[in-house]
């Protein structure tokens, strides 16, 4: 069974005072090299609708503008919505595209409060897009394993890629479409090493951020090591970051990476606390903090 060490309690506590009235509206965004779908194969979404939310359709920033693909929902429950991003793009350009997406749904969404999630780099993506754009009606944000204060591997990505001549044309030759790829990312791996002056994570980190619900959902094994393979624990960690020390609720749930369908229980029961918190909290289940 999967382990949620954050009590529903602490939830509460972090959340009752920048949640309002019930959420309608969740966007969830995907990570590098994933798609909309991502949140489809690994059965989140079929988690989500089966509590009752809708898919309400799949949007993306087109050279045309916003383009969406609409989704079987009926209008008769809470709006689920996908969107596609281009992931190997730097933070900033994913930002904007999402920026523009929200939006456009704000557009139809203009009372609903909204609820991002992002996954991995989609969940830095998220936070930036929120503190670029200011954009009314966000009440909370939920990040799961994403790297908020950079990770090694984007370092080590750079390092691959940093050859010129003979030794880049072998690398062409031997790392075929996966290495073409890091190199077309690279731009994005300078954004996802560890904060420095002069780079977007680090100019982020210090950046004010919207006094909205944050929730951090941690990789790991309880009394082991927290994180995962691609991402360390204390970076997945939003309380890491400056300038939203005290400010994130913290979740542990799942061991890798990649998106599980175990997620979609934990983010239910993110989402559900989430609109009880001004009911007021539940007993709370004994439960543990990462630690920092």
């Amino acid at each position: 069974m999967r382990r949620v060490t954050t009590t529903f309690l602490t939830i509460l506590l972090f959340l009752g005072a920048a949640t309002g009235a019930r959420a309608d509206v969740l966007v969830l965004i995907h990570g590098y090299t994933g798609s909309s779908q991502s949140w489809e194969a690994s059965g989140v979404v079929p988690a989500l609708v089966a509590d009752g939310w809708e898919r309400t359709g799949i949007i993306t920033l087109t050279p045309m503008g916003v383009q969406k693909i609409p989704g079987p929902a009926k209008g008769n429950g809470k709006s689920l919505y996908l969107v596609d991003l281009p992931s190997e793009a730097p933070l900033a350009l994913q930002a904007y595209h999402l920026g523009m997406l929200l939006q456009c749904l704000r557009q139809h969404h203009p009372q609903e409060p909204v609820i991002l999630v992002g996954h991995s780099v989609g969940g830095v993506v998220a936070r930036l897009a929120v503190v670029l754009g200011r954009i009314p009606g966000i009440s909370a944000l939920v990040t799961i394993a994403s790297p908020h204060l950079g990770t090694p591997l984007a370092e080590r990505a750079l390092d691959l890629t940093d050859d010129q001549g003979p030794m880049e044309m072998i690398k062409e030759f031997f790392g075929g479409d996966a290495y073409r790829y890091l190199q077309y990312s690279r731009s994005l791996h300078l954004d996802l090493a560890r904060p420095r002056p002069g780079f977007v994570l680090y100019w982020l980190n210090l950046q004010p951020h919207p006094d909205i619900a944050y929730v951090s959902v941690i990789r790991g094994t309880p009394f082991a090591l927290w994180g995962d393979a691609l991402v360390p624990g204390p970076s997945q960690d939003m309380n890491q970051v400056p300038a939203l020390q005290g400010r994130s609720a913290v979740v542990q749930a799942g061991l890798g990476h990649g998106l599980e369908p175990g997620d979609g229980i934990t983010l239910l029961g993110i989402l559900h606390t989430l609109e009880s918190a001004k009911k007021g909290p539940p007993p709370a289940p004994e439960g543990r903090q990462p630690p920092t």
